[in-house]
């Protein structure tokens, strides 16, 4: 008998495979035969959810898959690797072909980027709008300015700071709280910090990036609580961009020579 919770974590797990790229019936015979550590394909099938028919055809491909062995008696037996097997089979599987998607799309990518001059995109949820500012400042070749709250900024965004400021571009720091500042400046102490007309770290900030005067991109939270809080931007690029230019036009007397206050440091 299969109680509620054994059921739940079950399903949980069959959704995992079928997100892995199995079938339904192949994941619950694995799920299965991970209980039953050896069985048949009657002693498959009683657990439900796969009929007997069709535990031969997933025990096949599970057996394929390195996932399964199979011992060849009447009947058969079928007994599912280590959990630890599975699961470094499973993630080496995964980043064979993340690696083999990665050289093929880097065969298919246009010699020369292509940028939009006009209107804007939106990018919704925080791990794509720090992916979205990750990239954007990897790609940065004169100037970055950056302002953004501390809850938004990431290792990854210090690193990638620290990068762009080691070959050479300008980093700008503007209404940044001083944790953030020092968190930055740490790891890239030739960044400069310029006073804002506002304060950016009010309620609904989030993330200001103007990189080389031609891509730029805006979020905000939508709330404060820090379990649900959401995070949404818009970005753009290209020099006739209304967002890049309305922004260019904001910052532009600060970085050519307005009162700045100096050094971050």
């Amino acid at each position: 008998m299969v109680d509620g919770v054994t059921e739940r974590v079950e399903a949980e797990a069959v959704d995992c495979l079928e997100e892995l790229g199995f079938t339904e019936y192949e994941a619950y015979t694995f799920v299965h035969l991970v209980r039953l550590g050896v069985g048949t394909a009657k002693d498959v099938a009683e657990l439900g959810e796969v009929p007997r028919t069709r535990v031969y055809e997933a025990a096949e491909s599970l057996h394929e898959a390195g996932l399964i062995d199979v011992q060849y008696t009447t009947p058969r037996k079928y007994s599912a690797v280590s959990r630890e097997t599975a699961v470094r089979k499973l993630d080496l599987e995964r980043q064979n072909v993340i690696t083999e998607l990665d050289e093929r799309l880097d065969g298919l990518e246009p010699t020369e980027r292509s940028t939009e001059e006009f209107g804007v995109w939106t990018v919704t949820g925080r791990d794509a709008v720090a992916n979205r500012v990750l990239e954007f400042v990897e790609e940065a070749e004169e100037t970055v300015v950056y302002m953004t709250v501390d809850e938004l900024l990431t290792d990854d965004h210090v690193d990638r700071l620290a990068a762009a400021g080691e070959r050479g571009v300008d980093i700008h720091l503007g209404g940044i709280s001083s944790a953030v500042e020092t968190r930055i400046t740490d790891r890239t102490p030739s960044a400069t910090r310029f006073e804002t007309l506002w304060k950016w770290s009010e309620e609904g900030a989030g993330s200001l990036l103007v990189v080389d005067e031609r891509t730029a991109l805006v979020s905000v939270v939508l709330n404060d609580d820090p379990g649900t809080a959401e995070e949404v931007a818009i970005w753009g690029s290209g020099e006739r961009n209304s967002l890049v230019v309305m922004l260019r036009a904001i910052f532009t007397w600060r970085l050519n020579g307005g009162d700045r206050s100096g050094s971050a440091q």
